[in-house]
């Protein structure tokens, strides 16, 4: 099968998926993410593979959604869904049913993250089942489509980081829950590519078995409910007269933007050339 933004390879038993619009800091396009979608396709049909890993490449995990390059306009303008329920059921597809499809992917699944992880960068981390990073990734969450944040790193947290709005460090998403394990730039896939290995030694019935043991367990607590609610919630704030989010003439989100200058220093009158 042909890709365009992302390449798909097999390692022995693991299925490798990088995202691959470098140029772009692997924004994810509509395009991209039928394109993952199809590679966890072809990872679920074939046995050999029992372990998935989710990659960025040039050093960046994903800094969110496409929010305007002109290939990724031109491919959601040849999907064809006119405006009305269509647009709905396309904007319920790529921002929550394909995440929920690949959290509940029958095979383990890890996300390796390097460099920025934003927005729908942390949505798709979040729905692999456990995270690897670089100490130099950085993370911001924020209200999104698929707001797994309250479940990723507990409520009162996700609170403090939302309502910021401010990149934390890899440490910090370690201690908060949400990465498993932070390791040096050198080391990371060398790491994750061995725990996948590990995984992968074990029976695809008691890795099957596992895994729905613990979605379930998630969902009694009301995970899948909450995400769909929240999906509701933010198509209703888009849709209010007057509302929007954006940075005044860029493609750039204004809370990521507030960010983006906290890291910089240039909040509260400081200055910085991070």
């Amino acid at each position: 099968m042909d890709f365009h933004d992302i390449l798909y390879a097999r390692d022995g038993a693991l299925a490798i998926i990088t995202l691959n619009r470098p140029a772009y800091r692997n924004a994810q396009s509509y395009r991209m993410l039928d394109e993952i979608d199809a590679a966890f396709d072809l990872a679920r049909a074939d046995e050999a593979v029992r372990v998935v890993v989710v990659r960025g490449s040039g050093g960046v995990f994903s800094t969110g959604h496409d929010l305007g390059t002109a290939e990724g306009m031109e491919y959601r303008r040849q999907l064809g869904a006119q405006p009305g329920i269509q647009i709905y059921d396309q904007f319920k597809k790529y921002n929550l049913d394909l995440l929920i499809k690949w959290r509940n992917f029958p095979k383990p699944t890890v996300a390796m993250v390097e460099g920025y992880c934003i927005y729908a960068g942390w949505m798709l981390a979040a729905a692999m089942d456990v995270v690897f990073a670089a100490d130099s990734a950085q993370f911001l969450g924020g209200f999104v489509e698929y707001n797994s944040i309250p479940w990723d790193i507990g409520v009162r947290r996700a609170k403090e980081l939302v309502f910021e709005s401010r990149f934390i460090t890899a440490e910090e998403a370690a201690r908060y829950g949400f990465v498993n394990h932070v390791y040096a730039p050198d080391d990371l896939e060398r790491e994750t590519l061995a725990w996948a290995r590990r995984v992968a030694e074990n029976s695809p019935e008691a890795l099957r078995f596992a895994k729905i043991q613990m979605n379930k367990a998630q969902d009694a607590q009301g995970f899948t409910n909450a995400v769909e609610d929240s999906l509701g919630d933010y198509v209703a704030m888009k849709s209010m007269p007057g509302f929007n989010m954006l940075v005044e003439g860029q493609n750039r989100l204004a809370t990521v933007d507030l960010a983006v200058k906290a890291r910089r220093g240039e909040r509260f009158g400081l200055s910085g050339t991070d």
